[in-house]
């Protein structure tokens, strides 16, 4: 997505707690636009806060991806040996920095006719051994997602409405998931495609 839209000379803020990685990702975009990298945790409220601020010096935002998040301790555990503490950051990284970051980045997206596009997986509806915690995190954020859809108004300005969005790949795009989760099964279920369903999107 990041080329996609360095292609169309989109003003890039992106984000990774790693920062060479970051600034490698950054160094390999050509584009017309201007390209932000802030290594951060966006766990953490005030990481959040300085990528939405690079937003304002940009002069406001178009499209915000939620894209980071975590699968949580490897191999992953069943529920019933879940670590509360290791749940916990699980739901922080995957769901509460979601949301943190819509509510920051709320007044900059309203104001531009923005759009949210939140990536979810297969797991949020598939039940599959080993992967309830990870799963769980993807249910909450696609409820996050349809209740958005549900709660938000059309921006003041603009054509297009704060529509929340979700990119859904499969499991399997994961690198080897039976070494993930043990009891993962090896033929997934296709989950339905969600057409016409607040925005969800099924990708091949």
């Amino acid at each position: 997505m990041k080329i996609f839209l360095a292609q169309q000379n989109y003003n890039l803020i992106l984000t990774a707690r790693g920062r060479q990685t970051l600034q490698s990702t950054a160094d390999e975009i050509t584009s017309s636009g201007e390209i932000i990298a802030l290594a951060g945790n966006v766990a953490d409220a005030a990481h959040r806060r300085r990528l939405v601020a690079a937003a304002h010096e940009f002069g406001g935002l178009n499209l915000l991806v939620n894209n980071a998040s975590t699968l949580g301790p490897t191999p992953l555990p069943e529920l019933s040996q879940y670590q509360t503490e290791a749940l916990h950051y699980l739901f922080d990284v995957n769901v509460i920095a979601p949301i943190g970051l819509i509510q920051e980045a709320l007044p900059l997206l309203q104001s531009s006719g923005g759009l949210i596009v939140n990536l979810s997986s297969d797991a949020a509806v598939g039940g599959y051994p080993g992967w309830g915690g990870y799963g769980a995190s993807k249910a909450a954020l696609d409820l996050i997602s349809l209740t958005l859809a549900n709660e938000l108004p059309p921006p003041k300005w603009g054509w297009s409405p704060l529509t929340p969005a979700i990119y859904a790949p499969t499991c399997t795009r994961l690198p080897s998931p039976e070494k993930i989760s043990p009891t993962a099964p090896s033929q997934k279920s296709p989950s339905p495609s969600g057409a016409g369903y607040w925005g969800k999107t099924r990708f091949p």
